[in-house]
């Protein structure tokens, strides 16, 4: 079985959903797993979704904030949905396919913007929250999975359009790229997308602030797709669909999609 997945943080769902339907019709992902839905699941607008044939959804979700869904044309059961750092938001979210995958969409929180818990509570809810998906890795290790989401880092100096200039910057902090790497290793997971892309700047997030945000081209990759290490060889075909993040009243980020066959 072959399947295309992508992964996005969408800013709101009902806002962009013309530009979800945009998505699927023309690069058709099996799977699309959604971020920042800002939305009740009851919200959720499907007609459309269903119309073009994504019939399945699992998804958990808040009024105006956070949000996750995992949208697709395969059939999908949900298997869990943790509540990492007991912040009661609406961040994660899994679902297996039929050939027992299991799929994880993390939203991590991002951290507010200063990087030091002691004067910000929300870079301590963000470290926090990795912490506590290290220590639940470290218990019960995942196999035939995939990871995915807005993890709100990039942890590698070509993740970003200057290392040296962003290392006090929350999203490339050595503390937050720390916490990232433990929580991979807890994991066993493998990093899918720079397996296929090891070289090379490569970024998934672009400020609303740049009056033009493709000359500037001050990106970061925020946006990741994992793999546990007895599927990661089957993964391929990873690619960041930039030119989504210049479609019409976008949010911030472009969709980063991979292929597995399995």
């Amino acid at each position: 079985m072959s399947f295309t997945l992508a992964t996005w943080n969408i800013n709101s769902v009902r806002l962009r959903e013309e530009l979800v339907l945009k998505l699927l019709r023309e690069e058709a992902p099996d799977v699309l797993c959604l971020q920042e839905c800002k939305s009740p699941v009851d919200k959720i607008p499907l007609e459309g979704l269903h119309a073009i044939g994504y019939r399945h959804m699992v998804a958990r979700g808040q009024k105006g904030y956070n949000g996750v869904a995992i949208i697709s044309r395969l059939p999908i059961v949900e298997t869990a949905a943790e509540d990492y750092a007991s912040l009661g938001h609406a961040r994660h979210v899994a679902a297996r396919l039929e050939n027992g995958v299991t799929i994880h969409n993390h939203y991590v929180p991002a951290g507010g913007d200063v990087p030091d818990r002691e004067v910000n509570e929300k870079f301590g809810q963000k470290l926090d929250y990795l912490s506590e998906l290290r220590d639940a890795f470290h218990a019960e290790k995942p196999t035939k999975s995939i990871l995915v989401g807005d993890l709100n880092i990039a942890p590698r100096e070509d993740d970003v359009w200057s290392h040296k200039q962003l290392l006090k910057v929350v999203s490339h902090t050595p503390v937050e790229v720390e916490h990232f790497n433990e929580v991979m290793d807890a994991g066993g997971w493998s990093d899918v997308t720079r397996n296929d892309i090891p070289e090379g700047q490569l970024y998934s997030w672009w400020s609303y602030r740049a009056k033009d945000w493709d000359a500037a081209d001050k990106g970061r990759r925020l946006d990741h797709v994992w793999a546990t290490s007895d599927i990661a060889s089957s993964g391929h075909s990873s690619r960041v669909v930039r030119h989504v993040r210049g479609w019409e009243k976008p949010s911030d980020h472009a969709p980063v999609f991979a292929t597995f066959d399995l």
